[in-house]
Parts: C-alpha cells; sequence; structure tokens
C-alpha cells in the first residue's frame, strides 16, 4: 500500500491563474492578442512548471502568446504536446550543435554573451532563421551585455538578421527587486530605456512582481510590442513578502496532502523528534504526519510553522525527519490515525506562509517536491 501523501496539481486554478495575470495587463485571454502595445505572455514553466509538470501547463496555459523554460529538453516536450506557438529558452543555447535543435523545434533563444554571438556567426544559415532576444544586464548582474557593452552586441546581431541567420531580434532585461524597491527597479528600466532606444525589437522586461506592480510594464517606453514573463504568480503564491496571492486574485495550484499516521499522549518534560527541539511544557496530544524533507518539505521549517490537521489550523512541532514530522493536537481533539492533513494548498496555509515560517520562499518549496510524491492532477 502506497503511503498516503500527494500533490495535487489544478488545472483549473493554473487557468486561472493566467487569466488574473492577464487581467493586470487589460488583456482578454479569450481572443487573439492584437498586434498593437498591449503586452503578450511568455508563461515560464521552467523547472518542470514549478514542479507542477511541463505537460500539466501546455494544457493549462494554453491561451498564453508562448511559454518560457531554460531547458532544451523541456521546450522539445511542450512540442511534442502539442504547443505550436512560441517557445523562449531564457538561458539561451550553449554549444553551437543546440543550435541545430533550436532551429528544428523553431525556438526563440537569449542571447546574452558575445560567445553566443560568435556561434552564430559562424553557423551556416538554417532553413528557418532564429528568433532572438539580446538581454541587457540593467542591474541583476546575472546573465547580459554591459550596458557599453549592449549597441555592439546588438549591431552584430542586426547584422545577422540581415544576412537571414536571425530573423527577428528582440531586447530583454531582468528585474533585481521588483517586489521590494520601486527606486532600483525605476533605475532599471531607466536604464534600459536609454540604451535600448532606437532599436525596433521587441521588449521582454516584467516578471511576476512587475506585472502585478501597478504601471510598471508601462513605464518602458520603446514603443515597441512587449512580452512580459510572469512565472510564480501563475501557480498560485506571490513574489511579494508583503502581498498574499489571494490578495492578488491568485489560486494555489498544488497542494500538498498527507494524514496522521500515529497519535500519541505525552507528558510535560516529553521532547520530541530528532534533537528534542522541541519540549512539552504541558501534557499534550501530538500527531506523526506521513511526510518528511525526502518529500520535499524543509527540513528547517521550525516548530510553529502553519499545518491544517482534520480541517484545524495548527502547528509543526521539531525537527523534520525525513520521512515524517509532528504536530500540536491539542486544537484538534477530533484528529485520529488517517485524519487528513495539508500541508499548503487549498484548505491549508498557503506556500508561502510555510516558506516564511522556515526562512525560505515558495519557489523553492514548489520545486523541491520529491518524485517519490504522487502527483495527481485534477
Amino acid at each position: 500500500m502506497p503511503r498516503p501523501i500527494s500533490a495535487t496539481i489544478s488545472l483549473p486554478s493554473l487557468h486561472h491563474n493566467l487569466v488574473a495575470t492577464a487581467a493586470q495587463l487589460n488583456i482578454n485571454t479569450t481572443r487573439t492578442p492584437s498586434r498593437d502595445l498591449t503586452p503578450r505572455i511568455w508563461a515560464v514553466v521552467k523547472a518542470d512548471a514549478y514542479g507542477h509538470g511541463i505537460r500539466n501547463t501546455v494544457k493549462a496555459f494554453g491561451e498564453a502568446d508562448g511559454l518560457a523554460m531554460l531547458d532544451l529538453n523541456e521546450a522539445v516536450v511542450c512540442r511534442e504536446a502539442g504547443w505550436s506557438k512560441p517557445i523562449l529558452l531564457l538561458e539561451g543555447f550553449f554549444t553551437p550543435s543546440d543550435l541545430k535543435e533550436v532551429a528544428h523545434y523553431g525556438l526563440t533563444v537569449t542571447v546574452h554573451n558575445f560567445e553566443q554571438i560568435a556561434m552564430l556567426e559562424n553557423v551556416a544559415a538554417p532553413a528557418r532563421p532564429y528568433n532572438v532576444f539580446v538581454k541587457l544586464n540593467t542591474g541583476m548582474n546575472r546573465l547580459g551585455f554591459a550596458p557599453d557593452d549592449y549597441r555592439g552586441a546588438y549591431a552584430r546581431i542586426e547584422k545577422l538578421r540581415q544576412s537571414r541567420v536571425i530573423a527577428s531580434a528582440g531586447k530583454m532585461t531582468h528585474f533585481a527587486r521588483a517586489d521590494d524597491s520601486t527606486e532600483v527597479t525605476d533605475e532599471q528600466v531607466r536604464i534600459f530605456n536609454e540604451v535600448t532606444s532606437g532599436f525596433a525589437g521587441a521588449d521582454s522586461v516584467c516578471n511576476s512582481a512587475g506585472v502585478f506592480t501597478p504601471g510598471r510594464w508601462q513605464s518602458v517606453t520603446s514603443g515597441s510590442p512587449q512580452w512580459v514573463r510572469p512565472g510564480i504568480c501563475l501557480y498560485g503564491a506571490s513574489p511579494f513578502a508583503e502581498r498574499s496571492a489571494q490578495s492578488m486574485g491568485l489560486l494555489p495550484a498544488m497542494t500538498l496532502r498527507t494524514e496522521l499516521i500515529c497519535v500519541r499522549d505525552i507528558p510535560a518534560g516529553a521532547g520530541v523528534g530528532y534533537g528534542h527541539v522541541f519540549t512539552a511544557a504541558t501534557p499534550m496530544r501530538i500527531g506523526v504526519v506521513a511526510c518528511g524533507y525526502a518529500d520535499g518539505y524543509p527540513r528547517h521549517a521550525p516548530t510553529g510553522t502553519p499545518v491544517v490537521v482534520a480541517g484545524v489550523r495548527t502547528r509543526l512541532l521539531g525537527r523534520v525527519s525525513m520521512d515524517m514530522l509532528s504536530v500540536d493536537l491539542d486544537a484538534v481533539p477530533q484528529a485520529r490515525v488517517g485524519s487528513p492533513v495539508v500541508l499548503w494548498g487549498e484548505g491549508g496555509p498557503s506556500v508561502d506562509e510555510v516558506a516564511r515560517s522556515a526562512g525560505t520562499i515558495g519557489y523553492e518549496l514548489l520545486c523541491a517536491v520529491a518524485p517519490r510524491v504522487p502527483k495527481i492532477v485534477v
């Protein structure tokens, strides 16, 4: 008999979150977007769609204008699953041999260094020219050309466009602090607008936090069509520390459920779990839950992390083990072996609440759910 644990993936919730995200941009997803300055949406599905499954999101995000990811193999899965619209590789390509696959599957690639440009300059003109976005480093200091190098890089890309190696060239950057600093993001937008001025290609700038910040996408003033790149918001989690996903009109797309596998009474002074990092101050009733860090639950989640047992909100106790964790049942007198437990998602705490308690972010928890946890798609 399998352990009583599962991660339920809700396709209706994923679709709802896409529609809610589009509403922030005044897009009606039930129609084909006009080719004006209304933003188009790259639905970001990297890391196996933040743990939700690439094939699931191909179904749920069918009304997005494109999909964005890192892995070439994941892009191939999308094509095999029937996705015919654009696909963007956010880190581009890594070797000249990748370009054959890029052309074959009609992928769009990010170009962020001169080595990639050299590969494009040395490749034979493909039957299907490449679509690219040239990335500018405006302050994130990860990928992208420095502002002083960008025009030279773009000029080389334009030369490749004229020779029909490249079909189209857009401009891209990435926000470092769109979730917590208007000033820093304003400066990144200023640099982007200044450096890319005069280039006609489409823009791709806003992440989830940018999409849900009023006026942010409109601050990109090149006059070119825009693509936004929402990620975490599509999965029902918030990019902001101080704004809940619920307040943004989003629904949890993953629910991590399990059951109590043991219920016991312990006396005052008894320790719970490895290291006895929790000691009962008074006699109490505790439950053991079939989930641990080998399932993807954060080991560093402390006592007090919210859990819902039999519909009642309670708390984690002690140290998370590999396969089990303990919870306080004093507030849940009706709890028994087999009682349902929601660790995050629908009917439980949000993944952001759990992450905040554990000193991390919801992104990590969603991506970390282990392969041994069965996924149930609804």
